[in-house]
This record gives C-alpha cells, sequence and structure tokens, in this order.
C-alpha cells in the first residue's frame, strides 16, 4: 500500500485505515435497516432497492419506520426527503475540499453521505481527502447494502419482527450513529426538543407528520440562542458603558 502523503494531510496508510474503520463499523448497521424494512412490508427487492439507490440511512429508516406506523407513503416520503436534503449542503462543502473531475461529481454525488463528508472533511489535504471520501463510500456502499440483502431475508425468514423486538433495531442504530455527533449544548438541546415534538405529536397526528413537526426544533432552538445571544451583548455594552461612565467620573473628581 502507498504509505505517501501529500503536503498538507496524513500518510496514505493512516487515512485508509479510518476510512476503513468508518465504513465497517457503519456499513453492519444495514443488516437492522434490511430487519425493518421488511417488518414495515416491503420485499426483500424493494428493501434492497433502497439501499442500492437512496443510499442515506436516516432518510432509509425513516421512510419505513412511518410505512411501519401506517403512515401515508407520500407523508413518509416527505419526512425523507427532508431528511436528506443535508446531504446537497454537504456536496457544497466537498466541491471545494475534493474537487473532482466534472465528468466523476455525478457519480460520487451518490456517496455525499454523513460518514464519507466527515472524514474528508476531517482531513488536511486535498489528496487525504479524496482518499477518505473513497475508500468510505466504496466500504459504506458495499457492505450496507451487503447487509441489508442478508437483514430482509433474515426477517424473512424468521417472520414476525415484532415478536422478536426487531422493530427497534432501527431507531436504536439511528441513535447511536447521532448520540455522537452531538457535542454541543445548543445540539443536545435540538436533540432533546425534537424528541419531545415527535413523541408529544404522535399520538394526536398520522404516523410520518410527527417526525416533520421535530425538524421544528432546529429553528426554534436557533431562535432562542439567537435571543440570549443578543441578551448577552446588549448586557456587555451596558456593562462597558457603565465602566466607561465610572472612569469619566473618577477623572472629573480628580481634576477638582
Amino acid at each position: 500500500m502507498d504509505i505517501r502523503a501529500d503536503a498538507e494531510g496524513r500518510p496514505d496508510r493512516a487515512v485508509v485505515r479510518d476510512a476503513l474503520a468508518v465504513g465497517v463499523a457503519v456499513g453492519l448497521s444495514g443488516f437492522a435497516f434490511g430487519v425493518t424494512s421488511a417488518g414495515s412490508g416491503l420485499t426483500v427487492w424493494q428493501t434492497c432497492a433502497l439501499s442500492l439507490m437512496v443510499f442515506t440511512g436516516a432518510s432509509q429508516f425513516a421512510l419505513v419506520g412511518a410505512l411501519a406506523a401506517g403512515g401515508n407513503p407520500l407523508t413518509a416520503a416527505a419526512g425523507a426527503f427532508f431528511l436528506g436534503v443535508r446531504n446537497a449542503f454537504y456536496g457544497l462543502r466537498l466541491s471545494q475540499s475534493l474537487a473532482l473531475p466534472r465528468a466523476v461529481r455525478p457519480f460520487a454525488a451518490h456517496w455525499v453521505i454523513d460518514e464519507t463528508t466527515a472524514v474528508s472533511l476531517a482531513q488536511r489535504g486535498r489528496r487525504a481527502a479524496r482518499i477518505g471520501f473513497a475508500v468510505t463510500g466504496l466500504t459504506l456502499y458495499l457492505l450496507w447494502n451487503l447487509t441489508t440483502l442478508l437483514g430482509a431475508l433474515g426477517a424473512e425468514a424468521i417472520g414476525d419482527t415484532d415478536a422478536w423486538g426487531l422493530d427497534v433495531a432501527g431507531p436504536a442504530v439511528f441513535l447511536a450513529l447521532l448520540a455522537p455527533m452531538l457535542k454541543t449544548a445548543v445540539e443536545r438541546a435540538v436533540a432533546g426538543l425534537a424528541v419531545l415534538l415527535g413523541l408529544g405529536l404522535l399520538p394526536v397526528l398520522p404516523a410520518g407528520v410527527p417526525v416533520l413537526a421535530a425538524a421544528l426544533a432546529a429553528p426554534a432552538m436557533l431562535y432562542v440562542e439567537g435571543r440570549r445571544a443578543a441578551g448577552r451583548e446588549a448586557a456587555g455594552r451596558e456593562a462597558a458603558g457603565r465602566e466607561a461612565a465610572g472612569r469619566d467620573d473618577s477623572g472629573q473628581e480628580e481634576e477638582r
């Protein structure tokens, strides 16, 4: 294996090692998706087609979860779509760091997901970013689709997935992937509010709609944080004004 590195990045071997670790760890969770999808009523071929053509885990879990709860297919698809929109913003950022040839971009776009973005942006040089993106994307795509097939076949073999408790496999994997990403207090607050909205509205709204409503947690917390920042800024200006006034008063007393 080539152990070279570009002028700013890490050795190729280290990048490949980290990319493989991410690809294998996340790729194996495709089994949970396969089980969940088959349990929601989709056939093996429909389940595999979702992984092959959609290939964005959170959106796939959201779609089959809403269908399993009896939601309208259009509502379920809308929820999955809104979750997948984030990949478009990832693509804008990666287009600068990867700078791939124009002919390659349509194919690379299919691999623009959370994991490939995270591995690529963690590198400092363009060569390392490209290697990280390619290795993570290829490993994850192959494993995700293979384990999706195995999960769907396994779900058909065991019959009722609810009886085995496998209906919670998808949400559990999704939470396990999400939790390490919540690093700041604001991010944790957004996640907590989204959970409260989703669970609170679940009994009163059709299946699939609470997921869409939970997305309101982000703008709500951004608004609250903006108000707090404005309040801190105003308090800082007021304190600075009082301090300046105090210095002026002291200066006048000294002149007297």
